[in-house]
């Protein structure tokens, strides 16, 4: 999902500005609910680990160049699920820094948009889940549909971001490598939900093993 160098240029990435800091507001939002039921070690620690594994989906795991972006394994349902909103959105945007500053520094000038393309669907995912999961539901306890649901919405985000910063950058030269792009990354919509209930199922049989300041509270109990 990376924003290709040069496709958004000029005065046209200063929108890329506004939307990465009205993310990274929203993302800081989530993060004081975080410290407020948890601590600053539970969110600092989950903060990290979040940061960690984005560098592995980024790094790590398969990527694929395909019509204007690449696809990636960006499991930021699984990382919702397990860590929390405001944990993954540091998490996403740290990782993301990260692999920008000493891997790949061709994509700082584009971090804003690639920012707010991670961060958004997952503002959307949260938005989902508190409509979708009844509140005496822990997330060990979901079903594939509810999962499939939530992986959709993150991965259909992360779509619907792409082409925008695509159409808005090349207009409507971008539409068939944005449908391209849209119709190779339905695979994550497909293997996330798989992930997701791997997690889980690992996450139940580690009950009462876990550190609470690791995950989610919402992970093991009602809300």
């Amino acid at each position: 999902m990376h924003i290709e160098p040069g496709l958004v240029d000029g005065a046209k990435i200063t929108l890329s500005y506004a939307t990465a800091a009205a993310a990274g507001a929203t993302g800081l939002w989530f993060a004081r609910e975080t410290l407020k039921e948890r601590g600053l070690m539970s969110l600092a620690v989950r903060s990290v680990i979040a940061a960690v594994l984005t560098f592995v989906f980024f790094e790590i795991l398969p990527t694929f160049p395909v019509g204007v972006s690449e696809v990636h394994f960006i499991l930021g349902s699984t990382l919702f699920l397990i860590l929390g909103a405001g944990p993954s959105a540091i998490g996403l945007a740290l990782g993301l820094l990260v692999q920008g500053l000493f891997f790949a520094p061709a994509d700082l000038p584009q971090f804003a948009m690639n920012v707010t393309t991670l961060l958004v669907p997952l503002f959307a995912l949260t938005a989902l889940a508190r409509r979708l999961i009844a509140p005496g539901t822990a997330y060990i306890d979901l079903k594939y549909t509810q999962v499939l649901a939530l992986s959709a919405c993150y991965q259909g985000g992360v779509v619907a971001w792409v082409a925008f910063w695509a159409i808005y950058g090349m207009g409507t030269e971008a539409f068939a490598p944005v449908g391209t792009f849209a119709v190779a990354y339905l695979a994550v919509i497909i293997l996330e939900p798989l992930a997701d209930l791997a997690v889980l199922a690992a996450a139940k049989a580690l009950r009462g093993k876990t550190p609470p300041t690791m995950v989610e509270p919402r992970l093991y109990a009602p809300a």
